[in-house]
């Protein structure tokens, strides 16, 4: 029997989604996009975080391999970087410099967003099964009670596109709850939850002797009554640096770029700017918005109607600080292709909903992590922290303290930044008693530096900070 499947959006949630679909034996994908996508790791219009800094998380690129097997060393192949989260990272948290194992921890891989979308299209486009189409999608077709296909528009007017399943991956500009009311379903509760956080990035070249310098990042500090502000050097394929600041409102990093070095310069540790003052400009400085929290809770209606998914950030969004977006997307997909290989086919009673809700799960774990800081900001719009909230805050600054100078308080943290392990892992015993006990070792006056890295940062300085 054909069976056609539409996915709204060609994004990194939608090209999963595809992938799922096509390896569950759906004969015909459809991914349909309003933008022309590039034919290459380049930036495209319809993303507009694209040019920041994103973090592929061990939790994500682990289930990127279950879909597409073989991306990441796709990525590496071009040029992205594996970092040792116990090792390769040079962070100072809100409590202050955390220290360097040398025992193994979790890694990330590092690129632009750019080759992340590119790298994963260009596999899942190996498939027969798949195509993009350049069109918008304007509504649903269908009733109440299932959705039959997609109302497209086009150069030449409106057209329903017939469908078994139809996977909104239309990111954080998703007009879904919008397009149930056209099917007479109403009242899905929507939360915002803003900090106002603005990013501005730049991309450097690598200065000649810094190319294996560590990441670099300075994080923002909920827990000063203030506003929020960071910095972070992340290598990127093609010998470059992406610098990316981020500020919550009132305390917004510059456009001009004498500006943006001097915000990296002010934050508590100059080190962000004493790198890149010595350091070859390869762009302008790029600043985007569009940064809050927003939850569209599908999972909660009391109504939901067969050959429907929504996954990705077209699910829930999140304050890209946190490096959990394309993570979730992951999950999302993963979440759909364990369900269509159970249930036997995309219309399959009852599949739409128990999609729905498995991907859910890890939209609140990131929603929980971002918006519990989020509220901490004192202009954040749409959240204050309460009981709960101070609770737990209380208790990550204390295990923070502790993974200064504690391998175990670290492994905890790294685990759950890192989205191989759920929340709940930071209060299993080990973690416990970590947190309780404190750091055995005494704080870091400054960064860990080898005396290489030392300098290779003193050669780069051209401020005299």
């Amino acid at each position: 029997m054909s069976r056609r499947a539409v996915v709204v959006g060609a994004g990194l949630a939608g090209m999963l989604a595809a992938a799922v679909l096509a390896d569950a034996g759906v004969t015909e994908v459809v991914v349909l996009d309003r933008d022309e996508l590039p034919d290459g790791p380049r930036q495209r219009r319809g993303l507009p975080q694209g040019r920041h800094a994103h973090l592929l998380m061990t939790g994500g690129l682990t289930a990127m391999e279950e879909i597409v097997p073989g991306v990441g060393k796709r990525l590496l192949a071009a040029g992205a970087h594996e970092i040792s989260l116990s090792s390769g990272v040079l962070a100072r948290s809100p409590e202050g410099w955390l220290r360097r194992w040398r025992r193994e921890g979790p890694v990330m891989l590092t690129c632009t967003r750019a080759l992340v979308d590119w790298t994963v299209r260009a596999a899942v486009l190996e498939h027969p099964r798949v195509e993009v189409r350049r069109a918008a999608a304007v509504g649903l077709t269908g009733s109440a009670g299932r959705v039959r296909g997609v109302r497209v528009s086009g150069p030449d007017g409106e057209a329903d596109l017939d469908a078994d399943l139809v996977v909104d991956a239309s990111g954080r500009g998703t007009r879904i709850v919008t397009w149930l009311e056209g099917l007479g379903l109403s009242g899905v509760r929507t939360r915002t939850v803003d900090s106002g956080l603005v990013n501005a990035s730049r991309v450097y070249r690598v200065p000649a002797g810094a190319e294996r310098f560590p990441l670099t990042i300075v994080q923002a500090d909920p827990y000063v009554s203030r506003p929020g502000r960071s910095a972070m050097v992340m290598p990127v394929e093609g010998d470059r640096w992406l610098v990316s600041c981020g500020g919550t409102r009132g305390g917004e990093p510059p456009a001009d770029a004498e500006g943006f070095l001097r915000y990296t310069l002010d934050l508590p540790d100059p080190i962000v700017g004493r790198l890149i003052s010595g350091a070859e400009p390869l762009t302008d400085v790029h600043v985007s918005r569009s940064t809050s929290n927003v939850r569209h809770y599908l999972d909660k209606a009391p109504h939901w109607p067969e050959g429907l998914v929504v996954l990705g950030d077209a699910l829930g969004t999140f304050n890209p600080a946190y490096g959990q977006g394309m993570s979730v997307a992951a999950f999302g997909a993963r979440v759909l292709g364990r369900e269509l290989e159970r249930a036997g086919g995309p219309d399959a009673p009852g599949l739409a909903r128990r999609v729905l809700r498995g991907a859910a799960r890890p939209v609140d774990a990131a929603w929980a992590m971002a918006v519990g800081q989020d509220v901490l900001y004192p202009a954040t719009r749409g959240g204050r922290p309460g009981i709960a909230d101070r609770a737990v805050t209380a208790y990550t600054r204390r295990m923070t303290r502790a993974a200064a100078g504690s391998f175990a308080a670290a492994s905890a943290i790294w685990d759950v930044t890192s989205m191989r392990t759920p929340p709940t892992r930071m209060f299993h015993p080990a973690a416990v008693l970590a947190a309780l006990t404190g750091s055995p070792l005494p704080a870091l006056s400054g960064p860990p530096l080898t005396p290489a890295e030392r300098e290779v940062l003193d050669g780069l300085d051209r401020t005299g900070a």
